[in-house]
């Protein structure tokens, strides 16, 4: 259910928009305005049903990266927005990218990013609503990088008291870590209750957490 927008995006919007299930993309990187969306059929990942694939594990066990909370988030959202050969074209443009770290600067928006050397490898970003963690994109530079960004952020999420990651779509390639479908109307009912209730996106490590503390946090293994 898309809706056309003018340009800019003000944060008041954007937090409302969320309130209703809604979130902005655009058609294409240059396309100065963005449509609002509403899915039919979204994809979730309920934290008390998430999933650590074992050979994944087995790779997190290496701290294969050093992993950074906040420390990079434009530089994030700016390789979230790059095309790839996979992906030629992508739905941030300027007007999100520009949003978005606003909503980072009031504290709404975070990023989970894995370094090595230095450099950043990959990472995901999303906005908290509550006891809700809106998922909005993720990038790899590196084998398993966003996948070892994501055991991190369900790790921290769980032990934060945060009750789904909101992944919008549903994607084949996160039924790996417990992503369901959810028609509309059911996700409108977990989305209000995780508007009322309390979570703390930094109830764990400012930054980093060990492997055994990722794992233990996400109990189930598949």
């Amino acid at each position: 259910m898309p809706r056309d927008s003018a340009n800019a995006i003000a944060t008041e919007d954007l937090l409302k928009a969320y309130r209703l299930g809604y979130f902005p993309m655009a058609r294409s990187r240059e396309d100065a305005s963005v449509v609002w969306v509403l899915p039919d059929e979204r994809g979730v990942i309920p934290l008390d049903a998430a999933h650590v694939p074992k050979k994944l594990a087995r790779f997190l066990k290496t701290e294969p990266f050093e992993i950074r909370i906040n420390s990079a988030f434009t530089d994030v959202m700016m390789a979230c927005a790059e095309a790839t050969k996979a992906r030629p074209d992508t739905w941030i443009n300027d007007a999100i990218i520009e949003a978005y770290c606003e909503l980072h600067f009031q504290g709404r928006a975070h990023s989970v990013e894995c370094w090595r050397d230095g450099k950043l490898m990959g990472g995901l970003y999303g906005v908290v609503m509550g006891a809700a963690f809106c998922g909005e994109s993720m990038f790899s530079r590196e084998t398993n990088a966003s996948k070892v960004a994501m055991l991190h952020l369900m790790a921290r999420l769980r032990i934060g008291g945060f009750h789904f990651i909101d992944a919008q779509f549903f994607n084949e390639h996160l039924v790996q870590f417990g992503l369901i479908a959810m028609d509309d109307a059911d996700y409108q009912l977990i989305l209000e209750k995780a508007l009322t209730a309390e979570a703390d996106f930094f109830a764990a490590a400012p930054d980093q957490l060990s492997a055994t503390r990722v794992l233990q946090s996400i109990t189930q293994t598949s």
